[in-house]
């Protein structure tokens, strides 16, 4: 599905400005997610997964950095909060995601973001029907937020595992000269998580998107 994201933002590079993503965020962050990208390269060739499709955009300079919060980067709900395979009701991953940019002279920098989501239902889910939660947010680099929106993804489940593919187009982010480039910014994805699921993320747990799902012939 293709969104429309359309931010208001001040026509200079921010200074003052939301920390809430920034404190989030831990000094090994990236360290664990390059950790979970090689995992997911290889999760990726086992289960024979499309990657999402890198736009054919263009641009003048480098584009902002686009990656998943680590601590969002998966979705993982259990009945009673208890942590086992056989409490899950409905899990996700972001296991996709390319992006592309452009800009010129002046001009504001207009970035597009497409996603492949891994989503999946276990034994306590109360329904094939799940609408979940996700959000796209633009940073300073290293700093604070700039602007965040959310959006809806609901699933109808036909079995137990799904994969959905997004495309998050009208990201603009204005320049204060022509010397500002993508550098200067970051582009964050994730799951609208409890803290519970950001404290399972942040601790390395893990379940597959189908987890708790009877295997075939399981009477």
């Amino acid at each position: 599905m293709r969104r429309l994201l359309t931010f208001a933002l001040a026509g200079v590079i921010l200074a003052t400005v939301s920390p809430v993503l920034a404190q989030q965020r831990r000094p090994d962050s990236d360290r664990k997610q390059d950790e979970e990208s090689a995992k997911r390269k290889s999760r990726d060739k086992e289960w024979n997964q499309p990657e999402a499709p890198l736009p054919a955009l263009r641009n003048a300079g480098p584009c902002p950095y686009v990656k998943i919060l680590y601590d969002a980067g998966r979705y993982m709900e259990f009945k009673d909060g208890r942590e086992s395979a056989a409490a899950v009701a409905y899990t996700g991953e972001i296991q996709g995601l390319a992006s592309g940019c452009e800009y010129k002279d002046a001009e504001p920098i207009r970035v597009q973001v497409d996603l492949l989501f891994g989503l999946g239902k276990g034994p306590q889910a109360e329904g094939s029907r799940k609408t979940y939660r996700y959000w796209v947010a633009v940073t300073e680099r290293n700093r604070g937020v700039i602007a965040k929106e959310y959006f809806d993804l609901p699933v109808t489940f036909s079995g137990d595992r799904t994969n959905v593919k997004e495309s998050v187009a009208g990201i603009v982010i204005p320049r204060a000269t022509m010397e500002t480039n993508g550098a200067n910014f970051e582009v964050l994805v994730g799951f609208d998580v409890t803290p519970e699921m950001a404290a399972f993320n942040r601790d390395g747990k893990r379940f597959r998107v189908n987890a708790g799902a009877p295997k075939a012939g399981t009477p």
